[in-house]
């Protein structure tokens, strides 16, 4: 069996495992903030990849979502939850976050609810149904982030909504190869006709002026979303006002590039490495708020 402190440190290995565009429980968080993002990000991280487990057939997979729900569930209850494994370590530490920092279970059943999605929707047809994915599984974190740093707020929600949506809506065009792969494609059915892009065009591993097309009108409508959302980035104060600039400025960094590479991730996918890093921070350091909220 082990104890608290031990659950948590395990949920921090399986953040330190784990490779992520944006800094995930990172040493520029408050230190009390810690232990209990990486407890969040546990529970998503494992389900995440329950969704993702392509070589298991789909209906193991949205079982193993299913139990994961139930095990939220019973994990609030009554009584003392003993971890023998390390999935029981994750909802020890978890169960101890929700009831600390007063989190809304709502956005952890958001969360499976868009994993179970990957698992049986593979097409979008419209805006909004793109829009509606992204709010179940990219908002729910950001706001998780702010109730764990004690903030409560309807404009401080909407402006993290805002980012969420855009850092998931620019890794969807950072991913296209990959998700295609997996036979996914997350963009709106109805910008593919208006733009006349094939869909079949992407097995050959190329992008059609039309494909072009669509992704920079997907492109234009994520950085319509980072406008929206950058006031969160000055509502809060302190590390975290840091942490979350930085995330902010990472995920236009990766917008940027994939435009100016033509939107062409067969070609090279852009990503955030170690030679981003100090541009990253004198932006950060030089942020201008021009209005924030609380």
């Amino acid at each position: 069996m082990v104890n608290l402190d031990q659950a948590y440190a395990a949920c921090q290995r399986l953040v330190a495992s784990h490779y992520e565009n944006f800094p995930v429980a990172s040493h520029v968080l408050p230190r009390r903030m810690r232990p209990h993002i990486a407890a969040i990000y546990a529970f998503a991280r494992t389900a995440d990849d329950f969704a993702d487990e392509g070589d298991v057939p789909p209906h193991q997979r949205l079982s193993r979502l299913d139990d994961w729900l139930l095990r939220l569930r019973a994990c609030l209850a009554p009584g003392q939850l003993a971890a023998a494994s390390d999935d029981d370590a994750v909802f020890l530490a978890l169960s101890n976050t929700i009831r600390e920092c007063a989190l809304p279970v709502g956005l952890f059943e958001d969360l499976l609810s868009a994993f179970r999605q990957d698992v049986t929707t593979n097409r979008y047809e419209s805006w909004p149904d793109l829009l509606d994915y992204c709010r179940r599984s990219a908002n729910p974190v950001g706001r998780l982030v702010l109730r764990v740093a004690g903030h409560r707020s309807d404009a401080l929600d909407a402006a993290s909504d805002a980012v969420c949506t855009a850092l998931q809506l620019t890794n969807f065009l950072q991913d296209l190869e990959r998700d295609w792969q997996k036979g996914r494609l997350y963009l709106p059915a109805s910008d593919l006709r208006a733009c006349g892009a094939q869909i079949d065009a992407l097995d050959g591993g190329r992008l059609t002026s039309q494909w072009r097309d669509a992704l920079l009108l997907m492109a234009g409508r994520t950085r319509i979303l980072f406008d929206q959302g950058r006031p969160v980035c000055d509502g809060v104060a302190g590390r975290l006002r840091f942490e979350l600039r930085v995330t902010w400025l990472g995920g236009r960094r990766i917008l940027d590039a994939l435009e100016r590479d033509g939107f062409d991730v067969f070609a090279r996918r852009p990503a955030l490495g170690v030679g981003d890093i100090p541009a990253l921070l004198r932006d950060a350091l030089r942020w201008r708020a021009p209005d924030a909220v609380d």
